[in-house]
């Protein structure tokens, strides 16, 4: 039997993010003054009801600011005794009187802080709970919490087991999208519930040893299509993202994609052995009497209304769980293991368009399939690296706290460039008679299968005609299997008009590494074939070819990591590229004949380089 589980978060913050603008009219800024605190309590407090009225139990992060309001403590404390909820502490919310009177800045994000100020900050917020409460809490959570943060908090503080830890796709989009003003990189994680490594919080951990000891879930679940393609702030199932995306009837204020998204979140429990999940974390900015993104108070509130009454009628209808936070991280650890991937085939249901991707992670990557680029990988991020990434002042990462990536369509242009050179992704060409044909061009769709510990993609072939007249049917068969930070491709020609005409298949990566749009330095990579130096990055659009090769490779030091291709069983030509300074990429690729009824197989693989 399936099972839904939703964590439905609230936080009295106090001193909500942007009410202090909105609500202050133009006075000079006082995060003391009485409306500001009263208005953003009563705001949690409708939040409260309108989970309660549903039947729904909630997890209440309390902020540093609201553990020096002793109604708001009070309020906790009752709503722990009479419907099960959580007390919980938020590292959100620290901006108050009382704490920019200690600490002497505006800075509210933890994870940018120096270590000696998060470790202060977190003793004192946490001692703070604890003269309030007398115990300490079992979850807590921010925008992001770097591994050096989570490390800190779990040693000190062990009773800690589940924690808000990254926002799905926060970075230069989420930047762009707010006028450049949003400082908050942190691309490259989960999109689901996972176990953070000790070395870096978006990897998952492979072992025990790895383990940092804690669940980690993301803050909010948002569209795994629309988010990727665009700002994911507008694609949330936190129902006031709805409302800033604009995707609602502006005359009867109905939002059927709110619910559209819930019901796609549910059906991940078929990939992921009958288990899915989602959340909703809102804070009381977002509901404020002044209305927030164009729609009024009375909009917002009918939206987080109606938001908790879906989850109530699942809930009614057996087809809901509701936990605490600290409940799902038991649940979590009993229901995964280290290995265990999160497998996400996600189709579009908001632009009216047959787009498919499939996400997929695991403690040694994340990976993204295009099936409208015919099943290209389009973004690839190399966990197995567990690359350290101190963020914050005082570190070579004060604000980007991103896990770099291999290839990423959405920063190094993909397959569509406008210009001459390549842009990151992984794909392969079919070529005859002086043409040939990417697949990034040929739409499909997959299906999702398992078998054992194996993950399979399997893709409605496409039509690849020639000039000449020769058309062949091509399939693609993309296999992720468990624990072997491997992929594993197998294209077969199904039929050919030509049955005795081979064609030339082509596989190639072109990949490069970054957080960002900007280029890194290229020049400490190298290329190699079976192991050995064939090209030191120098930007001079060198390529290398050996029959017969087994494996070509990257080495990319600057984040320990080596990534391959591997190809055998068949008459092959391996090769390596570099590129140059206005297209700095590298490509490894094979080149593979094939007839009607033939196949090859290739694997790319990612390793950690020490």
């Amino acid at each position: 039997m399936n099972e839904f589980i939703v964590n439905i978060i609230h936080r009295p913050e106090m001193v909500p993010e942007y009410a202090e603008k909105v609500t202050g009219h133009g006075k000079a800024e006082d995060l003391g003054r009485r409306a500001l605190l009263k208005e953003s309590l009563d705001i949690f407090l409708t939040q409260q009801e309108c989970a309660h009225k549903n039947g729904l139990k909630t997890t209440i992060q309390m902020t540093y600011a609201s553990l020096f309001n002793d109604e708001a403590v009070m309020t906790a404390k009752e709503h722990h005794e009479k419907y099960g909820d959580e007390i919980a502490l938020s590292l959100l919310g620290l901006p108050c009187e009382q704490f920019r009177e200690k600490y002497k800045t505006k800075d509210f994000c933890i994870w940018m802080f120096s270590m000696e100020d998060k470790k202060a900050i977190v003793r004192d917020v946490f001692g703070k709970f604890y003269e309030k409460f007398g115990f300490y809490p079992e979850s807590t959570g921010s925008y992001y919490m770097d591994a050096d943060l989570i490390n800190f908090i779990k040693a000190e503080y062990p009773s800690v087991k589940c924690a808000v830890a990254t926002c799905w796709e926060e970075g230069p989009k989420a930047y762009h999208t707010c006028n450049n003003s949003w400082y908050t990189f942190m691309d490259g994680g989960p999109w689901a519930p996972w176990i953070p490594s000790k070395a870096n919080t978006h990897a998952p951990a492979a072992n025990e040893a790895e383990d940092s000891g804690i669940v980690a879930i993301p803050h909010l679940s948002r569209d795994l299509l629309a988010c990727y393609d665009g700002n994911g702030s507008n694609f949330g199932t936190h129902p006031q993202n709805v409302l800033r995306g604009m995707i609602y009837d502006t005359k009867t204020w109905e939002y059927p994609y709110l619910y559209n998204l819930i019901d796609q979140y549910r059906s991940l429990a078929r990939y992921n052995n009958g288990y899915a999940y989602n959340m909703m974390f809102v804070g009381p900015g977002w509901m404020n009497k002044m209305g927030r993104w164009e729609q009024p108070y009375e909009l917002l509130l009918k939206s987080y209304n109606d938001g908790c009454a879906y989850y109530g009628k699942l809930k009614r209808e057996g087809k809901l769980i509701d936990m605490t936070m600290s409940e799902f991280a038991d649940y979590y650890r009993q229901k995964k293991s280290y290995t265990e991937p999160e497998c996400a085939l996600w189709n579009d249901i908001l632009y009216g368009s047959d787009k498919q991707l499939f996400w997929y992670t695991d403690p040694y990557m994340r990976a993204c399939v295009n099936m409208d680029q015919g099943g290209a990988i389009v973004d690839l991020r190399p966990y197995a690296a567990k690359l350290e990434w101190p963020v914050g002042i005082g570190t070579p990462h004060v604000q980007d706290a991103s896990y770099p990536y291999l290839i990423q369509e959405k920063y190094r242009a993909g397959y569509f460039t406008h210009y001459a050179g390549e842009g990151t992704v992984r794909s392969a060409k079919v070529c005859h008679a002086g043409e040939e044909v990417d697949l990034c061009l040929c739409r499909t769709k997959a299906r999702f299968s398992r078998e054992g510990g194996d993950r399979i993609l399997t893709l409605d072939p496409v039509d690849i005609e020639f000039s000449d007249g020769l058309t062949v049917k091509l399939q693609s068969i993309i296999t992720f299997t468990e624990g072997s930070s491997e992929i594993k491709t197998e294209r077969r020609i199904v039929s050919s008009t030509v049955p005795d005409c081979d064609v030339t298949v082509r596989e190639y990566m072109v990949g490069c590494y970054g957080t960002t749009e900007y280029s890194e330095d290229m020049s400490s990579l190298t290329l190699k074939i079976d192991g050995e130096c064939a090209i030191p990055y120098e930007y001079k659009c060198r390529t290398e070819k050996k029959a017969d090769a087994e494996r070509v490779s990257c080495l990319i030091p600057p984040i320990k990591t080596e990534v391959s291709l591997k190809c055998c069983g068949r008459e092959r030509e391996g090769y390596v590229s570099e590129g140059y300074a206005f297209s700095p990429m590298f490509t490894l690729g094979y080149e593979v004949k094939l007839k009607e009824k033939e196949s090859e197989t290739t694997w790319l693989r990612l390793e950690r380089a020490n």
